[in-house]
């Protein structure tokens, strides 16, 4: 399998068992939403595994002791409307102070090319560290864009964090933004002729929201 040097694949036991529900066809709405949450909760663990520490003294109830406390780092949720809302939360649970901003994009029908229609940041954005969430790295065309325009917002530090990517996304990337590093529950195979990833589990938007 190809390796790629902007990409971590997250291959714990218990995000690998949550994976393998996700992809079943038969998973229902409800345990698909709250799976992908709790993929999302144990992802930002590693996600986050880079964040500086500091030391501060703390009593307790025996004696003051020196302990270690995150230093003054900041973080921005940003999800990709609409799949990425369904990470937010489980990133929340680990990270309960992270501000959340969100874009939207959809693709002009005449070039091609991904249009930003929505997007919002928090206003302090230029102090934080930006983790970019959305299930499915696919072609890696969404991905792209939002990471630029993000960057015209911020010029930070930018993750990403998908639960499946595709091989083509991760290479555009590596190509059109080699300073962004991927977070990823599996590597997939392949994208399909239509721009599905193989073997995956489908549209994640759909099975999130019912809609499929």
């Amino acid at each position: 399998m190809e390796t790629f040097s902007n990409l971590t694949v997250l291959d714990h036991p218990l995000i690998q068992h949550k994976l393998s529900i996700l992809r079943d066809k038969n998973t229902g709405v409800k345990q698909f939403r709250e799976i992908v949450g709790e993929i999302a909760m144990l992802m930002t663990f590693e996600t986050t595994r880079d964040m500086p520490l500091e030391d501060i003294q703390v009593e307790t109830p025996v004696a003051v002791t020196t302990c270690r406390q995150i230093a003054g780092k900041k973080v921005a949720i940003v999800p990709i409307l609409r799949a990425g809302l369904g990470m937010v939360d489980g990133v929340l649970q680990i990270v309960p102070s992270a501000k959340v901003g969100h874009i939207g994009l959809y693709r002009d029908p005449d070039t091609l090319n991904p249009v930003e229609y929505y997007c919002k940041m928090p206003t302090d954005i230029d102090s934080r560290e930006v983790i970019i969430v959305d299930p499915m790295l696919a072609t890696g065309g969404s991905a792209s864009a939002a990471i630029g325009f993000i960057k015209q917002r911020t010029q930070g530090t930018i993750k990403l964090m998908c639960v499946i990517a595709a091989p083509e996304g991760v290479r555009r990337l590596a190509e059109e933004h080699p300073d962004v590093h991927i977070f990823t529950a599996a590597l997939d195979e392949k994208l399909n002729d239509h721009g599905y990833i193989v073997p995956g589990l489908g549209d994640a938007g759909d099975r999130i929201f019912g809609t499929k």
